[in-house]
């Protein structure tokens, strides 16, 4: 296991057009929390052999629209450790676009990545096994 403040996990996602919401191929903003859920379940199994329960958000920020054909990265960092609970803070970041202007399925690396959404949050281990 590896319990420091600093440790985070990153996972990666394309954004499938099924998934689009609104106009101009718009994804809702629950899409990037959905994520931060897995990338939190993940850096609890590392850190607490354990999925964890998430307890809620202090902040969060939509910073920048997510769209169908993005491909998104959601990184989960530690940085804060309690008894049972841990603070975590969230980014998405936006790493590919589709660029539908050039053809159906062109689409380009951004450098640097768009961040989309930003959040703290707080997620609770189970207490550990004597």
């Amino acid at each position: 296991m590896s319990l420091y403040e600093g440790f985070s996990v990153t996972h990666r996602r394309y954004v499938p057009r099924s998934h689009a919401h609104y106009g101009g191929d718009l994804v809702d903003g629950a899409y990037g929390l959905g994520l931060f859920g897995d990338v939190a379940t993940e850096l609890l199994i590392h850190t607490d052999a354990d999925e964890g329960l998430f307890a809620g958000y202090s902040s969060v920020e939509f910073v920048a629209p997510i769209q169908a054909g993005d491909v998104i990265e959601a990184t989960a960092t530690l940085v804060r450790i309690g008894n049972r609970s841990r603070e975590i803070e969230f980014e998405a970041r936006v790493v590919c676009r589709s660029a539908p202007l050039r053809g159906p399925s062109a689409a380009d690396v951004l450098d640097p990545p768009l961040v989309v959404t930003r959040a703290r949050g707080t997620v609770v281990a189970p207490k550990a096994a004597d």
